[in-house]
């Protein structure tokens, strides 16, 4: 199995219908806000990691621990995890799927080595110290074929913090060691102020369409040298993906969304209140908004609206060889009193992208559901190896998949 996580979309053969999908819920607990899957236990079936636990495929009855729980459960209307957001990769290249969790904003990234069915807890490796941003994700930044940790970090000395953009590249010779943060701004009070911990916003892709992936907030975006061998600044373009006075949503993702051969952006605007768009990408290199979602009905032209999109994914859903958006709504991500409508209904939805072959291009919503939501990360994938993709979904409601009919 090629690790998802090296994927920043999906694809798979062409499907009959519009997709349906059968809910299987895994556990009511609370104990992650992020879930992935892979083939731990090489059974051939894939199996679903959150939090400390395994639940082994194909029907995910049995769980396993693979770490120390805590002592404490969650309490998703007070409280946190300590697993922001999982990936599966292997790491050490020994076959086996290891476990990747960005714990926290401001905290450690764990790796998880996989014993290989030896049993016991897993050995936990912390790569990288301070890993900044709600969003950080994997992604090769270096074109080796192999992930990189998409993240800022504010590990420098103290005053400033040093808060800089950049990404963190793991020593695949000694994958479990810590990981070299690159960074791509410099150092100074304004970028500490602008880049903590809790900064809402994070992306990466092709934008000038040189081959090379760049890096993207919710300002604009930063251009990718032609050499990486030495750490520098890298060139800043202005791009309003975020209205101004928005805090910034969760992912930017980076497709060509109307298929004119340039490269789009899809974000959200407020991961705890309302706002959708993706942003086109002109000939002379500036973007177009097209609000997709607001905060009303009637300032959404797709149809329908909610709040805090905090997890989005492109995955191509019908297999009609146009990648569609994952997303839906976070519950509770500060309790059920605080942000945009916290006690909505918690919605998944897939937005089918229909180009209209003339440069333009509409998004249409399908609900997967309307009692399970986003947590901090939205899992799209082929779990049960039908050839179709599914979706794997950790939060303060619960774990759930969702299996294409």
């Amino acid at each position: 199995m090629k690790s998802l996580a090296l994927l920043s979309v999906l694809a798979l053969p062409a499907l009959a219908a519009s997709p349906t999908f059968k809910k299987h819920t895994l556990t009511r607990e609370f104990v992650a806000e992020g879930a992935h899957f892979a083939d731990f236990d090489h059974d051939g079936h894939n199996d679903i990691c959150a939090g400390p636990y395994i639940w082994k495929g194909p029907d995910f009855k049995e769980r396993i621990e693979y770490t120390v729980p805590a002592e404490k459960p969650y309490d998703p209307g007070k409280g946190y995890s300590d697993y922001f957001l999982t990936y599966t990769h292997d790491f050490n290249g020994d076959g086996w799927h290891d476990i990747l969790v960005f714990s926290w904003p401001g905290k450690e990234t764990w790796v998880f080595e996989n014993p290989q069915n030896k049993g016991g807890h897993w050995t936990r490796h912390t790569i990288f110290d301070i890993t900044d941003n709600e969003s950080p994700t994997l992604g090769d930044m270096n074109g080796d074929g192999k992930p990189e940790l998409i993240c800022h970090t504010s590990s420098g000395s103290q005053p400033p913090k040093g808060g800089r953009l950049g990404f963190a590249e793991i020593d695949w010779a000694q994958p479990f060691g810590k990981a070299r943060f690159r960074p791509i701004t410099p150092v100074t009070e304004e970028n500490d102020k602008k880049y903590f911990r809790y900064t809402h916003g994070y992306g990466f892709g092709d934008i000038n369409g040189d081959g090379r992936p760049d890096l993207l907030t919710k300002e604009g975006w930063f251009e990718q040298p032609a050499d990486l061998k030495e750490d520098r600044d890298w060139a800043f373009h202005a791009a309003p993906f975020t209205p101004e006075g928005k805090r910034g949503g969760s992912f930017l993702l980076v497709y060509d969304v109307n298929g004119d051969g340039r490269n789009d952006v899809i974000t959200g605007h407020d991961a705890h209140g309302f706002g959708l768009a993706w942003y086109e990408q002109n000939a002379d290199g500036g973007f177009s908004e097209h609000v997709l979602m607001g905060s009303t009905v009637e300032e959404s032209p797709v149809g329908v609206k909610f709040s805090q999109l905090h997890a989005m994914q492109l995955a191509d859903m019908d297999g009609d060889g146009v990648m569609d958006l994952v997303t839906g709504k976070r519950r509770w991500a500060h309790g059920p009193l605080k942000d945009d409508e916290p006690n909505a209904p918690p919605v998944l939805y897939w937005f089918k992208i229909e180009r209209d072959g003339k440069g333009g291009a509409k998004f249409v919503p399908n609900m997967v559901d309307n009692a399970s939501g986003v947590g901090t990360e939205v899992t799209p994938g082929d779990v049960n190896k039908d050839g179709k993709l599914d979706v794997v979904v950790g939060n303060k409601m619960g774990v759930f998949v969702f299996l294409q009919e």
